[in-house]
């Protein structure tokens, strides 16, 4: 029975950063974390990079990497605090200046928006959560402002962008190598397909008290992954000396789900264009000062993207999008992130490539998935809490679709009959929105010159 929120806050009225500690052990560098939710709550998270050289952690020093750990920390926070949603962080692992005391208290509440929203939570009021410093760690901690080389480090997740990314780096000549968190199978099939060096491996490690915690009735949700991807990839770059981290969020990441308490609630806050320039600034300042990390599919839409994708086949067998799936390794066939990489990609693809070497079956045949394709449309409650596609380009993809089949000659299956009579018979203008779509340039962007126009030809915009 899950506990109210009012009874959690009042249980638990302080949430502690207690400390972290930094290990080297061979060639693995281990950070640990202690947490505490008053009273007697403790968790020691942790997370290990492996093959690190130590001539080069030697080079660092103590304060760089004391840095490092404590940041890391910081960014383990909303995964345990979401549990109780205390009034009160206390910090005693570090110091933190007012500018970041209110980079922090704003990326936990635009970052965990989605968790908010499906818990009810108001998250508005001015007494809802505030950080309070309390250090007690005698440890230096050091900006990093040595140039580091240029070279990209690629955080490979699976999917067909991260794929993309690594493609269009590797063969315009960019050093590059990639780096796996808790790697998947499909991760790793694609650093191999890629023919990229060994990738940098992570290991994060969950402290299992907080699931036996939800099993007991303790909030649980989404938190800001990808904004602890940010400060993962940043520490690895420094450590094994990138100067850039070329990440793979799209402008779709851009749009919001829905609104809440009058604010807009945003699945993918982390992925976005402000999250991003924000990143840029802090890292900068807090983190390491020549570090570049960008966004290099920022200009483009997902639809976009998979256009460019489907020019390489070798890697339709091995990339994965799908949550549910991602433990098997495979596609569950049922949920919106399946229909809507199924949907973008089938313009662009013979239909029995997309169905023997991608999916095992025609998707727009699962008269389940109707609803599913309602709602990326804009016709649901809320957009799907999924990484897809903005609502526009959802309408034209699935027009897209459903113009290929008619020009085959073609009946349309049962999801795209029903998209085509309930949204797109009454969207005017299909011709001139996908030609939009189909050769968009975002110009919010972070990305350095030399990058943006090696996209930009490959994208031929």
């Amino acid at each position: 029975m899950t506990l109210s929120l009012l009874q959690l806050r009042e249980k638990h009225p302080r949430f502690f950063y207690r400390g972290y500690k930094v290990l080297l052990e061979a060639q693995t560098l281990r950070f640990s974390f202690d947490f505490e939710i008053e009273p007697g709550i403790c968790f020691s998270p942790e997370v290990t990079v492996q093959s690190v050289d130590q001539e080069r952690i030697l080079h660092l020093g103590p304060a760089v990497l004391n840095n490092f750990g404590f940041h890391l920390g910081l960014m383990e926070i909303p995964s345990y605090w979401k549990a109780i949603c205390s009034p009160e962080i206390v910090v005693h692992a570090g110091s933190l200046d007012e500018y970041q005391l209110t980079w922090w208290k704003d990326l936990l509440i635009s970052g965990q928006g989605e968790f908010f929203f499906t818990n009810n939570i108001d998250f508005t009021k001015p007494d809802f959560v505030r950080f309070e410093v309390e250090a007690d760690n005698d440890a230096t901690v050091l900006l990093y402002e040595d140039q580091l080389d240029n070279k990209v480090l690629v955080p490979i997740g699976g999917g067909k962008d991260s794929a993309v990314t690594c493609q269009l780096l590797r063969r315009n000549g960019s050093d590059l190598s990639c780096l796996c968190l808790n790697p998947t199978p499909a991760s790793l099939d694609i650093v191999r397909v890629s023919q990229t060096p060994e990738p940098i491996i992570v290991r994060r490690r969950i402290d299992q008290k907080l699931l036996r915690l939800n099993e007991e009735g303790y909030l649980n949700g989404h938190t800001p992954f990808s904004a602890y991807l940010a400060f993962l990839s940043t520490v690895c770059a420094v450590l094994f000396n990138f100067g850039s981290i070329a990440v793979s969020n799209e402008r779709s990441s851009n749009e919001g789900n829905t609104f809440f308490r009058k604010i807009e609630i945003n699945h993918q806050y982390s992925k976005s264009f402000d999250f991003e320039q924000r990143f840029q600034s802090y890292s900068r300042r807090y983190l390491a000062k020549s570090s570049n990390y960008f966004s290099f599919l920022r200009p483009l839409y997902e639809l976009q993207i998979a256009r460019i994708f489907s020019r390489f086949p070798q890697y339709f067998p091995v990339f994965r999008s799908c949550n549910r799936g991602q433990k098997t390794n495979s596609w569950c066939h049922k949920c919106a992130k399946c229909l809507f990489a199924f949907t973008i990609l089938y313009p662009f693809l013979k239909e029995e490539d997309l169905t023997r070497n991608i999916f095992s079956e025609n998707l727009f045949e699962k008269e389940e998935l109707v609803e599913i394709a309602f709602s990326l449309l804009g016709k649901g409650e809320v957009k799907p809490f999924e990484c897809v596609g903005s609502v526009e380009e959802s309408i034209v993809a699935f027009y897209m679709c459903v113009k290929k089949i008619k020009q085959e000659g073609s009946l349309l299956p049962i999801v795209l009959q029903s998209v085509e009579e309930e949204v797109l018979a009454q969207q005017p203008n299909m011709k001139e929105r996908t030609f939009r779509i189909l050769h968009s340039w975002n110009n919010q962007l972070a990305m350095p010159k030399d990058f943006e126009t090696l996209l930009a030809r490959e994208a031929n915009l």
